[in-house]
């Protein structure tokens, strides 16, 4: 069978979430140490674009309370972005004290979910963004948007197609250059990914869209295949497969780097990405992540003989 490829891009950016969202959401603390070089790792795979960490509430997330520490450590490339995570004006002020270059923002397509994730609705964090976003212009800093639960919500359900292309729209027309669309609990299958892709593509620049897809039920690469297969450029994902959302009752993993970049490299899409050094990656997180739970355990267990 000959697969047509007329619409398929000739180049992905893959966007590494993995040292921000695949971390975030591991209980067992890890260390500075590993995260600094899990990032530098993984800017010597050929990677263009990694989310570094996320400057929230230390009480919040305490798995980045030492935003500032790492983002300061690591050792930047040039040609490569390190992007961080901000909920408000405070979070841009410590990116902008580290030297952020670039910041993202985040809100989702259900009240609701919005109201758990930040405590506002989603027009209380369109107000936020403008405050934001008028300090990113200032300082020349780039900010990239997020939209959570774009295909189901874990408190609302199905989520209207015409709800996610609206609040493309705005955060598109508010300055956003990106806007990433995130399946938050995976529960989006290809037809209703393609849908949702196409209709945003109505509304803004396909150049300037994104996809995010968590694999709860094992249909994230279905979905990017889905997406691609109508041009889609842009692919956020998270190395080894890490992370999840704290908020999102049920959901699991992102979908796996190596896994996306295998994939397009069967369909001769370049990402400028080094597979081989990528699965030494995922392999050097998730030995790291083995021996600290391991090491948790043993700890629980002595502590609970003593009792």
């Amino acid at each position: 069978m000959t697969v047509n490829k007329s619409n398929f891009p000739n180049h992905v950016k893959i966007v590494e979430v993995g040292p921000r969202d695949g971390l975030q959401n591991e209980t067992t603390p890890i260390d500075t140490e590993t995260k600094i070089e899990l990032i530098d790792r993984l800017s010597a795979t050929g990677l263009s674009h990694i989310e570094v960490t996320s400057f929230v509430r230390k009480d919040t997330i305490p798995q980045l309370a030492d935003a500032e520490q790492v983002f300061n450590a690591i050792s930047k490339k040039p040609g490569v972005t390190y992007a961080t995570l901000v909920p408000n004006e405070q979070g841009m002020q410590r990116a902008l004290s580290v030297g952020a270059k670039e910041v993202a923002i985040f809100t989702a397509a259900s009240d609701t979910f919005c109201q758990k994730n930040i405590h506002c609705s989603i027009e209380e964090s369109i107000q936020r963004f403008q405050k934001v976003m008028q300090i990113a212009i200032a300082n020349e800093v780039k900010v990239r948007g997020y939209i959570s639960c774009t295909l189901g919500c874990p408190y609302e359900g199905k989520v209207n197609i015409k709800q996610v292309t609206t609040l493309a729209k705005r955060l598109y027309e508010l300055g956003c250059y990106e806007i990433s669309l995130g399946d938050t609990i995976g529960v989006g299958t290809a037809t209703h990914a393609q849908e949702m892709f196409a209709q945003t593509m109505e509304v803004m620049p396909i150049d300037r869209i994104a996809i995010h897809f968590h694999d709860t039920r094992g249909q994230a690469l279905t979905n990017i295949y889905a997406c691609v297969q109508l041009g889609a450029e842009i692919i956020d994902t998270s190395i080894a497969g890490l992370g999840g959302c704290p908020y999102a009752p049920g959901a699991s993993g992102n979908v796996a780097t190596e896994d996306v970049v295998y994939m397009l490299n069967g369909l001769n899409i370049e990402t400028g990405i080094n597979l081989s050094m990528l699965l030494e990656t995922g392999n050097f997180i998730s030995k790291k992540l083995q021996r600290q739970n391991l090491s948790r355990v043993g700890q629980a267990g002595i502590t609970s003989v003593q009792q």
